[in-house]
């Protein structure tokens, strides 16, 4: 049989289109079918059920984590604390949700049974220790559940972690954040790429944009924000000016409306905002000349938010990474929810991407971006 497949002669122009046909097809499948298993975890199907093993505070954490992305595919349906003993009926809150525990770890092999979870996640190990993690493993085989041990460290990117069996010890191998040297010069170029090629196609959308800013209110098109940089250093941030004219000395008398929960100034229907500046900010279109700020070096089209001084100033040290790269036109922030996430939630994303960055994951994020714009959510 093989050798007849072989004798077969196919046309070079069959070859030509079945090739590029048949990948796109196979591409588009893949695309299709994953898009279809997160749709039905977002909605809660496609779970797995999982019995979160730990102290409290780590338990809670590894829960909160989880229901905050159900596309992950695991739901928490019980909690075993360690030395809690047997299950007396009580419950954790973990966002909203009210999960049993379901007792310590004599009680564990009963529990995942009377909840029926088909998978263990251990949220810190010191309780079981080494002999204790292979024992619970043999317990685990005949029942068929999988086992998960949380290792204790967060927003780290796939690319970056390896595990090394050591001295018959699998340890846990994290790679450096990479954004100096070489990376940082591949990203220049794509900005500069980038942001010439936006800028030219996005001409038009400029020159009209300018005349209905100029037609219908008064002040000028353009609004000029210091905002800091790489490094610390300031740069004046550009934007199609959406609010009234000296609309920044109007700040003061609504701060208590801000509704924002950290260091931003946040308000839904701010009053400043003109009728065309609230079009164009729905559509992001007021931020379509910080590509200037591009060519000029002072931004990136992907990276951590903008940052006022006055925010900066009250940086913390975890917090002031998000100096190490320049700022972006876009970023994890903006495909994530955009004016409507909660501060720390914002801060969280930018450092992920600070630690994380790769050219794979700025293309995404652009591609991510277009979705958000035209969505609208979170933006005012």
């Amino acid at each position: 049989m093989g050798e007849l497949l072989l004798k077969l002669e196919l046309s070079r122009g069959y070859l030509a289109v079945a090739l590029p046909v048949g990948t796109l097809c196979l591409v588009l499948n893949r695309w299709m079918w994953r898009d279809h298993v997160v749709r039905q975890r977002a909605s809660g199907r496609y779970q797995s059920a999982v019995l979160a093993i730990g102290d409290t505070e780590a338990v809670t954490n590894l829960a909160s984590e989880l229901a905050d992305d159900p596309c992950s595919g695991y739901q928490v349906v019980g909690i075993g604390i360690p030395a809690y003993g047997p299950p007396r009926g009580e419950y954790l809150t973990i966002n909203g949700r009210e999960v049993p525990i379901v007792g310590g770890v004599p009680y564990l092999l009963d529990a995942i049974k009377g909840c029926g979870a088909d998978t263990v996640a251990i949220a810190g190990t010191e309780y079981f220790g080494v002999k204790g993690i292979r024992r619970l493993i043999w317990e685990l085989e005949p029942m068929n559940v999988e086992l998960l041990v949380s290792p204790g460290v967060m927003d780290v990117a796939r690319s970056r972690l390896a595990v090394r069996p050591i001295a018959g010890l699998p340890l846990l191998c994290i790679d450096k954040p990479q954004y100096q040297g070489a990376k940082r010069l591949q990203k220049r170029v794509f900005d500069f790429c980038f942001a010439s090629v936006a800028l030219t196609v996005a001409s038009p959308v400029l020159v009209v944009t300018a005349l209905a800013i100029k037609l219908t209110s008064r002040g000028p098109v353009f609004y000029s924000s210091e905002r800091i940089g790489i490094d610390g250093k300031p740069f004046s941030m550009l934007k199609f000016r959406t609010m009234v004219e000296d609309a920044d000395k109007e700040l003061d008398t609504l701060l208590s409306a801000n509704e924002s929960d950290g260091l931003l100034f946040k308000i839904r229907n701010d009053p400043r905002v003109t009728p065309v500046g609230r079009f164009l900010r729905r559509f992001s279109i007021d931020e379509l000349p910080q590509f200037i700020n591009v060519l000029r070096q002072e931004m990136s089209v992907v990276g951590p938010r903008p940052p006022l001084r006055r925010e900066v100033e009250q940086y913390d040290d975890d917090v002031q990474r998000r100096l190490l790269v320049k700022p972006g036109v876009t970023g994890l922030w903006q495909v994530s929810g955009r004016s409507d996430l909660p501060w720390e939630k914002a801060v969280r994303l930018d450092l992920s991407y600070v630690d994380n960055w790769s050219m794979v994951t700025d293309i995404l994020i652009i591609a991510k971006t277009v979705r958000a714009v035209f969505g609208r959510s979170g933006a005012y």
